[in-house]
């Protein structure tokens, strides 16, 4: 191999290098410049892009504006207003402030600024020229010829549409956090989008991403966090808007897009059970975080961000979205079955020491399943209401029906579960059909048969109940296994589990109150290290799974638990196809109808329903 001398490279090319880094493509000149305009402080903001960005943008904004003196030093190298010292990264309250984007953009395009009654021109061929024009309010940018004078980056550019539908989305991802701005895209002439300014992210967020749900199927979750420096506002869809990715959740810190798994991460653990299995929720989340505890500094397109204690912040978010659906799926259900005009609002406050308890959501629970049962809306099988206004919701249209499903207090399905268990075994056989068990419950009970090889059929109090048998049954089994969380097994060699900073010792300390109350007894032993001389029976693994469940996966204890039970449960439970015995089918079904939450672990639901007259309805018959 030829050896070669080491040189210095001469400034037009380092500067095209240099470029690379930041402007790739035409959506990073967009990212960059409506950053900029956003600090100017202005009020309005519209983008104009030709040829899918690689002919020309344009960014018009009314905000402070540049001085003559900005115009001639805005476009050299790391020429900036935001920060004078090193010191000044750590209390960043601007979206740009390295000075690198208007000298990039000088560097692979031609480069014009208007602001004031001036206009400067850059490029490579021209360096801060100066002309007089007519004043302008705001700030205009414009670049054209992108990678002109670059062919071998130009070659890489994709066709025009293409470029122009990702500078399409580096614009809805810029407007998403300020809702207070109105901004505007036109492509080639022609305006695709127009946002007004409005008064909620929850409204910005709709409004922008054009979902095909609507507005009142999403809610906005607040949380603060004064002690350790840290809100945010969740916006989040109900579990009838769901997507088999998670493409649709973004994350915003300080009004910067971020990729950060672990808060992607927190949200789907508060949604687990609530969403049917396999599915992931819309949302997006704005964090406002104290700067000192966050740094933007360490990628070039500020896409990922260094947290100095993401743990905390991790569980706020985590705990808040459980919450919310907990509190939500009793709402709903209060709703459904009173009838009530009553809601969330869209939008839940929950501060530090706010949360949904179990015991109120059972209580709540049994109060109205003690009176009646949600009949579900039309032909959907989910619990959750389609639309929360008055004139739109199921109990307004089939309220003749709803007056009287359950008319005795049903009891806890684990407690149903324990008295029946021997006459709930599964059988493959089939039985007589002029055998029959009816007579055993209830008068409001009429078990019907099985159908399909997987629902069982159920009239209860003039309601017709299509009842998925797998799901039900891993519901009951559910129930049973939690009952039983509490209890704990001795561990003849306690595990130890050594936290590798001080964030994750501090974070066993915080909830290893939870960790005893769930069966995991451990004590400090100093050092960061933690012993374990105690789990719960239903928990299996070693001590490599606990540190990785505690630590790593940041599980809660809860979770852990329910983890292991929806997945026992669902390895025990009947599955679709197997023949019951009518009376095995019969228990079944009519301890389905008495659950407390009528949806599996894993947030499907148990049945669906249709009354009376919705069946009359359905055949044209008055």
């Amino acid at each position: 191999m030829t050896q070669r001398r080491v040189k210095l490279l001469n400034a037009e090319v380092a500067r095209k290098i240099a470029a690379g880094e930041v402007i790739d493509r035409p959506n990073a000149i967009i990212r960059e410049l409506m950053d900029n305009a956003v600090d100017s402080g202005a009020t309005r903001i519209s983008v104009e892009i030709e040829g899918g960005g690689i002919e020309k943008i344009r960014i018009v904004d009314n905000g402070c504006g540049m001085s003559k003196e900005d115009l001639e030093t805005c476009a050299h190298p790391h020429a900036t207003s935001k920060i004078s010292t090193e010191t000044d990264l750590l209390n960043l309250s601007t979206l740009g402030f390295r000075g690198e984007a208007l000298a990039s953009m000088a560097a692979v395009s031609r480069l014009q600024i208007t602001s004031g009654g001036w206009r400067m021109n850059a490029s490579v061929t021209e360096d801060h020229i100066l002309t007089p024009c007519t004043p302008v309010t705001g700030t205009i940018v414009q670049t054209a010829g992108l990678f002109e004078n670059f062919p071998a980056r130009r070659q890489f550019l994709k066709r025009p549409g293409s470029e122009g539908t990702m500078c399409r989305s580096t614009f809805e991802e810029k407007v998403l956090p300020r809702p207070d701005i109105e901004f505007s895209f036109s492509s080639d002439g022609e305006e695709k989008l127009r946002l007004p300014s409005v008064k909620t992210l929850k409204e910005r967020f709709v409004q922008t991403m054009e979902f095909f749900e609507t507005e009142d199927l999403f809610y906005q979750i607040e949380h603060k966090d004064e002690k350790h420096g840290f809100s945010f506002n969740l916006i989040i869809g109900e579990p009838s808007v769901s997507r088999s990715s998670r493409k649709d959740i973004y994350i915003y810190v300080n009004g910067r897009r971020i990729q950060e798994y672990s808060l992607i991460q927190a949200i789907t653990y508060g949604t687990q059970g609530y969403f049917p299995n396999g599915t992931f929720p819309v949302a997006c989340i704005f964090i406002e975080i104290n700067p000192s505890l966050v740094d933007f500094n360490i990628h070039p397109a500020k896409r990922e961000a260094r947290f100095s204690d993401i743990n905390t912040l991790h569980h706020a978010v985590s705990t808040a979205t459980k919450d919310f659906f907990k509190k939500y799926t009793v709402n709903t259900m209060v709703q459904e079955a009173q009838g009530e005009t009553e809601n969330l609002n869209g939008s839940l406050s929950f501060e530090e020491s706010e949360s949904v308890q179990d015991d109120f959501v059972a209580s709540k629970v049994s109060s109205i399943w003690d009176r009646q049962t949600p009949v579900m809306a039309e032909t959907r099988s989910v619990s959750f209401s389609t639309s929360h206004s008055k004139s739109e919701t199921p109990s307004n249209r089939f309220s003749d029906s709803r007056s009287n499903y359950f008319s005795s207090s049903p009891k806890s399905a684990s407690q149903s579960f324990s008295e029946h268990k021997g006459n709930a075994e599964i059988h493959r056989n089939y039985i007589p059909d002029d055998f029959s068990t009816t007579e055993k419950y209830s008068e409001d009970f009429h078990f019907i048969g099985s159908a399909l090889g997987t629902f069982i059929l159920a009239e209860k109090n003039g309601t017709l109940f299509i009842i998925d048998q797998h799901a039900a049954h891993e519901r009951i089994l559910y129930n049973q296994i939690m009952a039983e969380s509490s209890e704990k097994q001795e561990l003849l060699v306690p595990y130890t589990v050594t936290a590798d900073s001080a964030a994750d010792d501090n974070y066993i300390r915080c909830i290893q109150k939870k960790l005893t109350e769930c069966g995991f007894t451990c004590r400090d032993c100093g050092d960061g290290k933690w012993e374990f001389t105690s789990v719960p029976v239903r928990w299996k693994g070693n001590e490599a799974d606990l540190k990785k469940d505690i630590l790593d996966r940041r599980v809660s204890p809860a979770d852990m638990i329910n983890a292991v039970a929806a997945s026992t449960a669902c390895r025990r439970a009947v599955m679709d196809g197997t023949i019951l015995d009518r009376e095995t089918a019969a228990e079944i079904a009519r301890q389905a109808l008495e659950l407390p939450d009528p949806h599996c672990p894993h947030g499907r639901p148990v049945f669906t329903s249709i009354t009376r007259s919705q069946l009359f309805e359905l055949v044209k018959r008055t």
